[in-house]
């Protein structure tokens, strides 16, 4: 007798909740949203099984509009609620929705170490380089000269770049996608939900009220093909309209562009998301338009054991050998004494 349990057949309306989506029109975030929920469904996991964690901001309503667990948490500490979550509950899949003020200022230092330890988080950045929230102030990845009400006269600080931060924190995977973008957000949204490890996705959203049009280099039909390289595993860094240029690497190792008819395609740049040094994927992050064509889709996807994986198997291995423990023998443990 089979004891396979057959689950629901899910659709993008089951992950739908009945709260009201409180975002200013026409903001990114609603696209970000559509497609997280069109991807849900095809994962195979029924929906008390999900959990969604975020910090503070206005990507961080997400939990109210995703019909499933989750946790409206504090300023910049969603990476370590989320690991916490994790590792109490592996059997979760745990998504983390942050911006580019809640997760690289305030919670700078919870994102990098949840990266660096591999926990198996979906972290997903709105990046809109602009506090929406709280009204247009700028934020840690505003560019230099960035007029906000927080810097009337330009900003004068040297903004973060998020992949780079990721990927110098040693992410097994790590991509870039648009808000608008809807065929590429989807496939680099998939390829995020079925990794193993942390999965780190910059999506570039627009804040049309505070900061409008600040990627519509990579946005609009009729300039992306010229302003962005779409990556693929195995195949040469092409771009254009008519893929009519591409990058290859200097004598002195640094990528630059080239136009095809002048080169020989072999001697271009391949893309390896698979190559355990990430020093590729590093200088690739480093490529910002308008100096060069911005990458786009995902820059590394490596294998390595999880944070919460191995301490899992290792407190397993210690009950085996040691029993369950009893946690009032430990208060009692060593030197104890008593206030009267």
């Amino acid at each position: 007798m089979s004891t396979e349990v057959s689950l629901p057949v899910l659709s993008p309306k089951d992950f739908a909740s009945d709260q009201e989506i409180r975002w200013c029109p026409r903001c990114g975030d609603y696209s970000i949203l559509a497609q997280v929920k069109k991807v849900l469904p095809t994962l195979g996991i029924p929906r008390e099984n999900f959990a969604f964690i975020s910090g503070i901001g206005c990507s961080s309503r997400f939990p109210y509009y995703v019909d499933t667990y989750g946790l409206h948490s504090i300023h910049g500490r969603a990476p370590a609620i989320a690991t916490g979550l994790k590792i109490a509950r592996p059997d979760l899949q745990v998504w983390v929705i942050t911006g580019d003020g809640d997760g690289l200022s305030i919670g700078g230092n919870h994102l990098m170490h949840a990266i660096r330890r591999n926990v198996d988080l979906k972290i997903i950045m709105f990046n809109n380089q602009i506090y929406g929230l709280t009204k247009g102030q700028y934020s840690p990845t505003s560019p230099h000269g960035k007029k906000t009400k927080s810097t009337p006269f330009g900003s004068i600080d040297h903004p973060l770049s998020p992949l780079s931060v990721a990927i110098g924190s040693e992410a097994t995977f790590v991509a870039r996608s648009v808000d608008v973008d809807i065929k590429h957000l989807t496939m680099v949204l998939e390829r995020a939900a079925h990794h193993r490890g942390t999965a780190f996705v910059e999506v570039y959203q627009d804040c049309n009220v505070f900061n409008s049009g600040a990627f519509e280099f990579a946005s609009k039909k009729d300039q992306k093909l010229d302003n962005c390289i779409y990556l693929e595993h195995g195949k040469p860094l092409i771009f254009g309209k008519k893929n009519e240029q591409g990058i290859r690497m200097t004598g002195d190792g640094r990528p630059e562009v080239v136009n095809l008819d002048e080169v020989n395609r072999d001697d271009l740049l391949f893309h390896d998301e698979k190559a355990d040094d990430p020093s590729l994927a590093f200088q690739l992050a480093r490529m910002r338009w308008p100096e060069a064509p911005e990458p786009m889709g995902v820059f590394r996807s490596v294998e390595r054991p999880t944070y919460d994986g191995e301490l899992n198997e290792q407190l397993d291995a210690v009950i085996e050998k040691n029993g369950p423990g009893d946690l009032e023998a430990l208060f009692n443990t060593g030197d104890t004494w008593e206030v009267t």
